[in-house]
């Protein structure tokens, strides 16, 4: 079975969301806040290490200021506060759509268990 294609990636920057349409009629809106925190890159999976890095903090205002094609296979969005290493396919756009909500509040359990704070 192939996997979702994109046919519609809308970034609304006034309400902080990506409108995500897929040809398998799926929509999501996923907010900013989510791509920046979950994003693919190094930075927020780890360098390789066996120990995963701490959440990313401070995101909840987070903006785009551009999002670039990679091939036909992904986006490299570039977020306000200099993030520009991660790379979105379109598996990941639609897993983070699909589970946006248990994506969040488990995000959001993370760090109050840590006791951080994610402000802008």
């Amino acid at each position: 079975m192939n996997s979702p294609w994109p046919t519609d990636l809308v970034f609304d920057s006034k309400a902080k969301l990506l409108r995500a349409s897929f040809d398998d009629g799926a929509a999501f809106e996923i907010p900013f806040e989510l791509l920046r925190v979950e994003s693919p890159s190094a930075e927020n999976k780890g360098h390789g290490g066996a120990t995963k890095p701490p959440p990313v903090t401070g995101k909840a205002n987070v903006g785009i200021t551009r999002a670039e094609p990679v091939g036909r296979y992904a986006v490299r969005i570039v977020f306000d506060d200099g993030h520009d290493t991660g790379l979105y396919s379109w598996d990941l756009l639609y897993d983070l759509g699909r589970d946006r909500d248990e994506r969040l509040a488990l995000y959001r359990e993370t760090l109050a268990q840590r006791a951080l704070r994610d402000e802008a």
